[in-house]
């Protein structure tokens, strides 16, 4: 019987000189931190490791972001954050003149960084803007939706003007629940003119590349708590991922991930970063992590040891990515997929 190990760190920050971390879902929902996160991202500050953030929430300033997370615990400086509305402006200077009006289609966090770019704000598409970048705020509504079709009724090959959205996350992590996010707004822009827009946050690389720009990253971590845009966005940007479990994406996601989307790490909450990560071991059809093991047995996916169950998740996932067959293709038992990890 042949033996295949997968090289596994004895962590997942061996190696790691700086650990770059979404917000929404894995620092805190809503106003208030998510259980060890606090605690945790301050002892790999500690211990020696550069943190950086790095959100697609185009609502708030980078400092606005700094001073909640400092509220939090945690010791940080605006230069920290890595916002959306900065790498939309960073593709907003490749696509008009210096100087241009923006029709902005957003809040504060969005007007901020178009006036630090050099840009100038508009709100009215009567203003004959160069282009349009579109992020999330609350108060977005009906009225300004309306404006971005207005400005956006030419298409770009008759000469229609430029469309960056900060990002287009489908959901937002509240305290209350999961709520809409900036993509709902932008495909209504969508819907309305027939176009689609350039996207500067993830899981798109510019928002990366600014974060790397700022932190001067040479081997980064990204932590996220989604599978479409913050494990594929480090995908993109060829940085090592590590999904967290306390926020949108939950076991079924995960044992269901497109090769896109396949994190390098998979742990319950932020604790575990300083924990050996088990090597997965595959032997025949069988996968071994811990001392969870699985087995494939024709379409059934079967339980052999349980172990623990962050353990049993890494061993269902690594037996249904490895198979080469999608998740569709198997009996998976429920064990698999429950959720003993959500955030009471």
């Amino acid at each position: 019987m042949i033996f295949r190990r997968a090289a596994a760190q004895p962590t997942p920050l061996e190696g790691v000189d700086v650990v770059l971390a979404d917000l929404d879902g894995v620092v805190y929902a809503g106003p208030g931190a998510l259980p060890h996160a606090v605690d945790s991202l301050n002892r790999a500050q500690n211990e020696g490791r550069t943190l950086g953030y790095i959100t697609n929430n185009a609502s708030r300033t980078d400092a606005s972001v700094a001073e909640h997370l400092s509220s939090l615990g945690l010791r940080v400086a605006p230069s920290d954050v890595t916002t959306s509305p900065q790498a939309a402006m960073r593709l907003m200077k490749d696509l008009v003149p210096a100087g241009a009006t923006l029709l902005v289609i957003g809040g504060e966090g969005l007007v901020v960084e178009v006036e630090r770019a050099g840009f100038a704000a508009t709100r009215s598409a009567d203003d004959n803007p160069a282009a349009v970048v579109q992020g999330f705020a609350p108060e977005v509504g009906w009225a300004q939706l309306a404006e971005a079709a207005y400005a956006l009724a030419t298409p770009p090959e008759e000469g229609g003007i430029p469309w960056v959205a900060t990002n287009t996350d489908w959901t937002i992590p509240q305290a209350r629940g999961i709520a809409p996010g900036n993509g709902t707004l932008v495909s209504a822009v969508h819907t309305a003119v027939g176009r689609l827009a350039t996207i500067a946050g993830k899981p798109e690389r510019p928002i990366f590349d600014e974060a790397i720009a700022r932190t001067g990253a040479q081997s980064p971590l990204f932590i996220g708590d989604r599978l479409d845009t913050d494990i594929q966005g480090a995908k993109t940007a060829e940085m090592r991922s590590l999904l967290v479990l306390t926020g949108i994406d939950r076991p079924k996601q995960v044992l269901a991930a497109p090769p896109t989307q396949r994190p390098d790490y998979i742990v319950e909450d932020l604790r575990q970063l300083f924990e050996p990560y088990p090597a997965t071991v595959v032997k025949g059809e069988r996968t071994r992590v811990g001392d969870a093991v699985v087995e494939i047995d024709g379409v059934d996916l079967r339980i052999v040891s349980e172990g623990r169950p962050i353990d049993l998740l890494r061993a269902g996932a690594a037996a249904i990515w490895n198979s080469g067959r999608a998740i569709f293709g198997f009996r998976v038992p429920p064990q698999l997929y429950a959720d003993p990890f959500r955030v009471r």
